[in-house]
């Protein structure tokens, strides 16, 4: 009877615990909310007249980059829906909604990893273990796609701004990203034997069941990946250029694509407290790249903001939906 009793009260006690840290998820999502609508409305970028001329003059690009936001995060969804299909079969619908929760847990921690707090809480108690390879090879997979687009735009800024091709620093640079590049691809596609190398290391040997996931995926299927993170890639460039259209923002599409790539880079290889923080990287980046084509910093600055608030925080305010439900212990 006092076993039982005492075991009642763990389970009330881990209750509790739980709604409490939904709620200050919750809390803490809606705060930094807060910040950044406020820190926007003191911001000229998104004065009453800057809005209104935007969508007098460009509301058929910002229509496309809303419509677009569902189609981003819809091949993110199926992109973690292909990698989980290792471990659990799972549709695409829960694949979206861990794909938001992970957005919203990853909108108040650092460098995002709440995305993978998000998606491991979607899925199966016993399964939880053996996602956290699935995910790492999700982002690492993303992020070359950034880096690889990323590299030809941060050689097209040196050698179309600082110096050029054909000196012997330059020649060095285009080595250096060239080099850097396939043996970031040459690593992709090397889990299987770094994951057997792991598990001869008795010190790292007990960290292998995290990652052995890695070790499960064909050629085939890291190509698949990769293109599907190139997909959303490009969706994502996409919208970054509609709204620097609808903004004012007039260049050749080489310069929009060059311009968005190496914003992107710069963003993904600075590491970020929260997601306010990943504002003000992004937002310099893209107003130091698109100053350098003389193009005015404070339209680059509303297009910047506008696309953070319609991929980021609005899918987060979404994803809030889908926390207070999730069951972080198996019930009996």
């Amino acid at each position: 009877m006092q076993n039982y009793e005492q075991s009642g009260n763990i389970r009330l006690s881990r209750r509790i615990l739980v709604w409490v840290g939904k709620l200050f998820v919750f809390a803490l999502t809606l705060y930094y909310l807060r910040q950044a609508v406020h820190d926007a409305s003191t911001n000229t970028a998104f004065s009453v007249q800057t809005l209104q001329l935007v969508w007098h003059r460009g509301w058929p690009a910002v229509l496309l980059a809303a419509g677009l936001l569902p189609v981003n995060w819809g091949a993110e969804a199926y992109k973690w829906q292909y990698l989980s299909s290792k471990i659990e079969r799972i549709s695409f619908l829960k694949a979206y909604r861990a794909v938001l929760v992970g957005l919203t847990l990853g909108f108040i921690t650092p460098n995002r990893v709440g995305d993978y707090a998000g998606r491991i809480l979607t899925m199966q108690q016993q399964n939880r273990a053996d996602a956290i390879g699935a995910i790492l090879l999700g982002r690492l997979c993303q992020l070359f796609a950034t880096v690889f687009i990323g590299s030809a735009a941060l050689a097209y800024f040196i050698y179309q701004y600082y110096l050029p091709l054909a000196s012997p620093l330059g020649l060095s640079i285009a080595l250096g990203l060239l080099m850097a590049n396939s043996w970031a691809l040459a690593l992709l596609f090397s889990f299987k034997w770094a994951v057997s190398l792991l598990d001869r290391v008795p010190y790292l040997r007990r960290w292998v069941h995290y990652f052995a996931v890695v070790g499960q995926y064909s050629a085939q299927e890291l190509v698949q990946v990769l293109w599907l993170s190139l997909v959303r890639y490009l969706v994502f460039m996409t919208q970054f250029v509609a709204l620097l259209w609808a903004f004012g923002v007039q260049l050749s599409m080489e310069q929009y694509i060059w311009g968005v790539a190496g914003t992107f880079l710069m963003k993904s290889l600075v590491p970020s407290i929260n997601a306010l923080a990943d504002i003000g990287m992004r937002e310099l980046s893209a107003m130091h790249f698109f100053g350098l084509m003389g193009q005015d910093t404070m339209l680059v600055l509303g297009a910047s903001l506008s696309l953070w608030a319609l991929n980021i925080a609005l899918p987060s305010v979404i994803g809030l939906v889908f926390v207070l439900p999730l069951k972080f212990f198996r019930t009996r």
